[in-house]
Order: C-alpha cells, then sequence, then structure tokens
C-alpha cells in the first residue's frame, strides 16, 4: 500500500459500538504499538489509546424524525471527516454497526480509495437485504458476529468472514460456570427502553404474583439496566412482593444466579443463553408497529438464540402472546417439570459451542491487519 500513513480510523456511532471498537482498539495496537488510532467514538475507545475526533454523541442522538433538521450539521460533519481523512490518509477505515451514518462514510471512503472493513454490520438480513450490494460494492471485508452472516454476504458476493460474537470477551463465562444458580430466584430483565419497562414489567410481575401464590418460596429480583431509575422499575411492582433491584454492573451475575428469568427480547436474552439459564422472551410494540413490522421483517424467531441454531431454545411470547398468562405458565412448567428446564440448559451448551471461543477482538485485528499487508 502506497501514499498511506500508518494510522486506521474507527467509527463507532453509539454506547455498544464504543465499547467494541476500544476492545478492537486495543488488539490493533497490539499488532503495531507504533499504529495511530483516530476516529469517532466515546470514553472507552479514548481510553483505549484511541485520538477521538469526533463524539460519537454528535450522532447518537439522531432518531428517524430528527434526521431533516439536523440534515445541515450532519452534511458538514461529512464533509468535515472527509477532509480529515484526505489529510491522514490513513490505510483503513473500519465500521461498527450504525448503518445510517457509517453508509454514507463508506462512500467517502471509496472516493478517496481508503479500504473499508465492517466490524458488526446492521442485521440486513432481518430486512432491507439490498443493502447488501451496496456493501459488495463499497466495502473491502465484513466481519461478521453471527455464524450465519457469513453464508448470507457470501451467497451476496460480500467477502466475509465469521470472527464470533463479541459477548464471548464481555461475559466471564469461566468465572460464572463455577457459580451455582439459586434454586429459588426467579431473574426478571425488563429492558432498558421506557416503552419496553412500561409494558412489560406489569406483566412480569402479575406472573410473578401468582407464581409467589403458587410457590412461596420463590424470590424475584430486576435487572437495571444503565440510565434506568429504580424508583421507575418499582412504580410497577406490586408493594407485597418482594424483589431486589440489581445494578448494571451485576448482571452478569443475576443471570447465573437465576435459575430461571423472563427477558424482553434484545442482547440480554443472548446473555442469558450463553451463561446457560433458560430464559422466556417478551415482546410487545404498538399495533400499528406490529403491523409494519410483520410485512416488512421476515424472520422465524425474534431471539438470537433461536435465530443462530434456526431451532426454538428459548420459548417466544411476542406481542399479543406476551401476557401474564403465559409468562406465569411457562415459568410453572419449568419449576414442575425440571427435565424441560434440563433441556433447554442442553440446548443452551450446544448454542455456546455453535457460537464459538473468546477472542473476537484479537481475530478481527488479525484478519484485518493481515489483509492490509496484502494490498
Amino acid at each position: 500500500m502506497t501514499n498511506r500513513n500508518n494510522s486506521i480510523w474507527i467509527n463507532a456511532g453509539e454506547a455498544s459500538g464504543d465499547m467494541h471498537g476500544a476492545m478492537l482498539a486495543k488488539q490493533l495496537l497490539k499488532h503495531d504499538p507504533d499504529l495511530k488510532v483516530i476516529g469517532m467514538g466515546g470514553p472507552d475507545m479514548e481510553q483505549a489509546g484511541c485520538d477521538i475526533r469526533y463524539s460519537m454523541q454528535l450522532i447518537s442522538l439522531m432518531g428517524l424524525t430528527e434526521v431533516l433538521p439536523k440534515l445541515p450539521r450532519l452534511l458538514r460533519l461529512f464533509g468535515q471527516i472527509g477532509d480529515i481523512l484526505k489529510k491522514e490518509r490513513p490505510k483503513a477505515i473500519i465500521l461498527i454497526d450504525c448503518p445510517d451514518f457509517n453508509f454514507r462514510l463508506v462512500k467517502i471512503a471509496h472516493k478517496l480509495g481508503i479500504p473499508v472493513y465492517y466490524y458488526i454490520t446492521p442485521q440486513i438480513w432481518a430486512w432491507r437485504q439490498g443493502r447488501a450490494k451496496f456493501l459488495q460494492k463499497y466495502v473491502r471485508k465484513i466481519l461478521c458476529i453471527l455464524p450465519f452472516e457469513q453464508q448470507f454476504f457470501k451467497d451476496r458476493g460480500v467477502d466475509a468472514k465469521y470472527v464470533g460474537h463479541p459477548l464471548l470477551d464481555l461475559i466471564p463465562l469461566t468465572e460464572l460456570d463455577a457459580m451455582e444458580p439459586d434454586p429459588d430466584l426467579i431473574g426478571i430483565l425488563p429492558g432498558s427502553r421506557s416503552k419496553e419497562i412500561s409494558s412489560l414489567l406489569p406483566e412480569f410481575a402479575k406472573a410473578a404474583e401468582k407464581l409467589a401464590s403458587d410457590f412461596p418460596h420463590l424470590k424475584f429480583s430486576i435487572a437495571r439496566a444503565p440510565g434506568v431509575k429504580e424508583e421507575k422499575l418499582r412504580k410497577f411492582w406490586p408493594d407485597h412482593i418482594p424483589v431486589t433491584i440489581n445494578q448494571p454492573e451485576n448482571r452478569y451475575r443475576l443471570m447465573r444466579n437465576s435459575s430461571l428469568i423472563m427477558a424482553a427480547s434484545g442482547t440480554a436474552t443472548l446473555e442469558c443463553a450463553l451463561i446457560g439459564t433458560p430464559t422466556l422472551v417478551a415482546y410487545k410494540m404498538a399495533p400499528l408497529s406490529a403491523f409494519l413490522a410483520k410485512l416488512i421483517i421476515k424472520l422465524k424467531y425474534a431471539s438470537l438464540a433461536n435465530l443462530i441454531p434456526d431451532k426454538l431454545i428459548l420459548p417466544e411470547y411476542l406481542l399479543e402472546n406476551a401476557t401474564a398468562e403465559n409468562f406465569y405458565g411457562q415459568i410453572k412448567e419449568w419449576i414442575e417439570k425440571p427435565d424441560s428446564a434440563q433441556k433447554v440448559k442442553d440446548e443452551l451448551k450446544n448454542l455456546r459451542k455453535l457460537i464459538g471461543e473468546p477472542g473476537v477482538a484479537k481475530r478481527t485485528a488479525d484478519i484485518i491487519m493481515q489483509d492490509l499487508n496484502n494490498i
């Protein structure tokens, strides 16, 4: 590669991307301590040694309804980043998720002849599959975090490699595996967004009331997500049912300590699956949104724990089926029929093997640096 500086631009637009970008940056710097890592991100990337040129907060608050008012500012931002890329001449750009922003940045990099690597791609296999053509044209290599993504992209002419899921590097699985679950503890993960908490937690609470009546020995514990106040959670929980509220940093211990879990659909359900705890998956949305989603999204399952093996391991209660009665019935079945819960645990062990081993950030850095040496 000629006429390029020994630098790499990493672009992350929200908190999880910042975290994964930081882990990747550390591995890139282990390859080459003289490498200069620059880009857009947050405090995690900065702490990892990145020179943050733009804060991810500039785009992290941008929603669909906010795009038009912010368009002039965004266009200026793209222009400024383009100027920096011309000046810095990095040898590569690594994009992390955030497609609405990063897809525009791809074109800028391509025009400047800078190789683009996409780590943690948007889930276009769920909807907007036509975007694969865009990635095939503009991105040099995709680093996939879900096993089935590699074949999906290869079938569409995109150079893709499965590296493993970043959760494998984040969850202390060896430590957690050594812990014994509390057979009386039911974990509750109501999510982080206000609407999912207000729609699901009351149903979880009603289910807990019925379970406490049938099984007085049961205990309940709620995982509080970052940014969610404890009083908000207690507002939806009956005073006469004892419950503990766990701090965000203790969520993995709660997932392991619990014998069974009721959880809002999302990353947390995959975390529970990797940790090995039988979990029911719940999801609600407004009727109009649900109708539109059914038209656009063509998926057999809602949870990654089921999508990855392409089989139902964790029971899903979605939309009109996300009721206290169904939650109660599922947990009751697992309690009264231990063999059914054990079957889920056995399936989750196989799922963990399918997802792979820790060292995801290292494998990603190895692939990128080796590929750059071949250009």
